[in-house]
């Protein structure tokens, strides 16, 4: 029996001092798999700002090629309004006809080419900036790193809970790692899919978009080369086309902007969780 209590005391010390290791290995682990979250997803929310910018310079330049396209179609028609009445009234030599032939008709010509070459040109600019927004998007979209680490981290911090409710059964001081637990335990609620889904967005938008201004480039270029039916057949697809660029665009615009809200609410939990595993 003289050997019961020294064995105990050995047995109370074993178990004091395994416990305590577990909980130190928690919180070591907790730093390893949680820290560095939080520049992940900074690099996100840039990812996303510096899209936000991309595609609201498409937006503006697919807008303006729509309204050059309009303006063409305009003046257009109304050379076709005033040359079909020209003929009509057999004014062939009167001062109005030839001011007509001269003048006016040569210059809105000049005028229309212009514009067309303009709603050309813009809608190259939205076609790149809708490649190039397809581009970052992708990247968004596709971060299979950051959802791992989150995950992670967040199988870490209910490991440590673990060790936490091991540790106060042997009185070993908690505090520390509660309050890392109280910060970090967040990411159990937190949805990763509203960023993925917001990016998957950004990046169909704009891919449809680019695909829709680069049709519309060849159309509106053709078009400036044709005259007549065809002309005015094709003014009204390129038109079409750039509208359509125009919406799809914006449409990423939005997506990538509530991307960077949908970021920082994430990111707020990951600094408070690293702020005290640092």
């Amino acid at each position: 029996m003289r050997f019961a209590v020294p064995f105990i005391l050995f047995a109370c010390f074993a178990s004091f001092g395994a416990v305590a290791s577990d909980l130190d290995t928690a919180l070591r682990q907790s730093y390893v798999s949680c820290v560095g979250i939080s520049d992940m997803l900074n690099d996100v929310k840039k990812l996303a700002g510096v899209n936000t910018a991309v595609t609201g310079v498409g937006t503006v330049a697919g807008g303006g090629a729509v309204i050059a396209g309009v303006a063409k179609k305009n003046l257009m028609n109304k050379l076709r309004k005033i040359e079909d009445e020209s003929e009509t009234d057999n004014i062939a030599y009167n001062d109005i006809a030839i001011t007509w032939r001269t003048d006016f008709k040569p210059n809105s010509k000049s005028k229309a080419k212009k514009l067309g070459n303009w709603r050309t040109g813009l809608l190259a600019v939205n076609t790149a900036t809708n490649v190039a927004g397809a581009v970052i998007a992708g990247k968004n979209a596709h971060n299979e790193d950051l959802e791992n680490r989150i995950k992670e981290c967040s199988q870490v911090i209910d490991e440590l809970k673990d060790a936490i409710v091991r540790a106060k059964y042997e009185d070993i001081d908690t505090s520390e790692a509660n309050a890392i637990y109280d910060a970090c335990s967040g990411y159990k609620y937190v949805d990763l899919s509203v960023l993925t889904k917001r990016a998957k967005g950004a990046e169909i938008s704009s891919i449809i978009g680019g695909s829709a201004g680069a049709v519309g480039v060849i159309t509106s270029a053709v078009a400036n080369k044709s005259s007549g039916e065809k002309e005015r057949k094709l003014d009204t697809a390129s038109n079409v086309l750039a509208g359509g660029a125009t919406v799809l665009t914006g449409t990423a615009t939005v997506f990538n902007a509530t991307q960077i809200a949908a970021a920082k609410k994430i990111i707020s939990i990951a600094e408070q969780c690293e702020g005290l595993l640092k």
